[in-house]
């Protein structure tokens, strides 16, 4: 295979087209911590802001943020300044909205960021993140994997699912069927897993979270930021959020985020996360 020419390695690699990741912003822990303070104080739990910090860290492609996330969110709890969630569960969480940003973000900024979180982690860490994956498909598991995401999709844009996947096929008959059954089914959807496969389930609601994030990160999509910030909403009035929560304080928590209130606190966090990142978004 011929070479390519130094010009053409410098101009893909022009600084003015920003060609690597994004290095972690000075103080992004103290921010991280920040975040989290405030979500406890507000009784939005532990789950939250994680998963916000983590999909707006992927959007803006910077794997350095995310091990200060890892270290933030493994040290303390801090509502109590105890022990936290061990420290491959936050892994795996952390592992498993960047597979979820796929569906926003696209599939490199994911591969970048999930490549470079890995290689910063702590060796016994990385010896215990799973390894085996669920979302294969076959003839076994298509007909229930397709009916998954489609209740997921009826979830979110109830009452309206039907005459939005319509409005989709206008602009191209292939687009509702790649949205619905490469990204709604196998992806944004939460497969059947056994308690020791040991990868993170991030459920309905947490999932509209890192929607909205990754959206709002991105710019230039209020309309969809918008949809999911009614598709957080409506899991909450679906009661999903009782179910997918371990506990009442839990549950609790998401539906104080569906509140307007909630939901600005998300768009905040996310744009205070975007601007320490370099990007140009409205001081909070």
């Amino acid at each position: 295979m011929a070479k390519l020419s130094p010009p053409l390695k410098q101009l893909i690699n022009a600084p003015f087209a920003r060609p690597g990741t994004t290095p972690a912003p000075a103080g992004v822990a103290d921010l991280y911590r920040r975040i989290a303070n405030d979500a406890a104080s507000r009784g939005y739990g532990s789950a939250p802001w994680l998963v916000l910090s983590a999909a707006a860290s992927f959007t803006v492609n910077s794997p350095a943020s995310l091990h200060q996330l890892f270290n933030v969110a493994t040290k303390t709890s801090h509502s109590s300044n105890k022990p936290t969630t061990s420290p491959v569960t936050v892994a795996e969480t952390i592992r498993e909205v960047g597979l979820k940003c796929i569906s926003f973000n696209g599939i490199p900024r994911t591969i970048n960021s999930l490549s470079g979180f890995r290689e910063g982690l702590p060796g016994d860490v990385v010896a215990q993140l799973a390894t085996t994956p669920t979302r294969g498909l076959n003839t076994e598991n298509i007909s229930a994997t397709n009916s998954r995401g489609y209740a997921l999709w009826n979830s979110i844009y109830t009452p309206f699912e039907d005459k939005l996947e319509q409005k989709l096929a206008e602009s191209h008959p292939d687009l509702p069927v790649h949205i619905l059954g490469s990204h709604y089914g196998p992806l944004l959807s939460d497969p059947a897993r056994s308690k020791d496969n040991g990868l993170a389930s991030i459920g309905r609601c947490l999932t509209s979270i890192v929607a909205i994030s990754c959206l709002r990160a991105q710019t230039g999509v209020a309309a969809q930021v918008l949809s999911h910030v009614f598709g957080l909403r409506k899991g909450v009035e679906q009661g999903v959020h009782r179910t997918e929560a371990e506990t009442e304080e839990e549950a609790d928590g998401l539906a104080r985020l569906a509140t307007d209130e909630g939901s600005e606190w998300i768009l905040r966090s996310v744009d205070s996360i975007c601007e320490a990142a370099g990007r140009n978004f409205a001081k909070l």
